[in-house]
């Protein structure tokens, strides 16, 4: 087992520099392009959050729609300034993992209530892949920035 290890760090030792970034790009465009799809800001998107009880909609609409876009830029950009401007790097990095969780927790909440991890009404284990793995990145970068 030893040797097998041996071999595929040395296969993975030149992508060890890059293996944040397919993590930080992966996120910060997922998050980029769900804000960015939500404008503009549609009537039916105001309505649909007044529905779901949400206060002042259409604020609200505007503030998920810019709120992804920037915490997905965040992401991005705290990871280009980490090297040259450490602790602003860092810092974009943590806030801006930590508004994908905050969105994410709501947006699980809120628009995906019906995903989670729980028994369906047909006793199946339904599970929201995309959302969690969204809330899990998100959490991981405000807990270790760019550290």
């Amino acid at each position: 087992m030893e040797k097998i290890n041996s071999v595929l760090d040395r296969i993975a030792a030149p992508l060890n520099n890059i293996a944040d970034w397919l993590l930080r790009l992966g996120l910060g465009i997922a998050f980029f392009l769900h804000g960015y799809g939500k404008l503009p800001i549609s009537e039916g998107f105001v309505g649909w959050l007044g529905s779901k009880g949400v206060p002042m909609a259409e604020t609200t609409a505007y503030l998920v729609a810019w709120g992804e876009i920037l915490a997905g830029l965040g992401i991005i950009i705290g990871g280009v300034l980490a090297k040259p401007m450490f602790q602003l790097g860092h810092l974009v990095t943590r806030v801006s993992g930590g508004a994908i969780g905050v969105i994410m927790i709501f947006a699980l909440l809120i628009a995906h209530s019906d995903w989670g991890i729980f028994f369906g009404e047909r006793g199946s284990v339904l599970f929201a892949s995309e959302q969690l793995f969204l809330l899990l990145l998100g959490t991981y970068y405000a807990i270790k920035g760019n550290r």
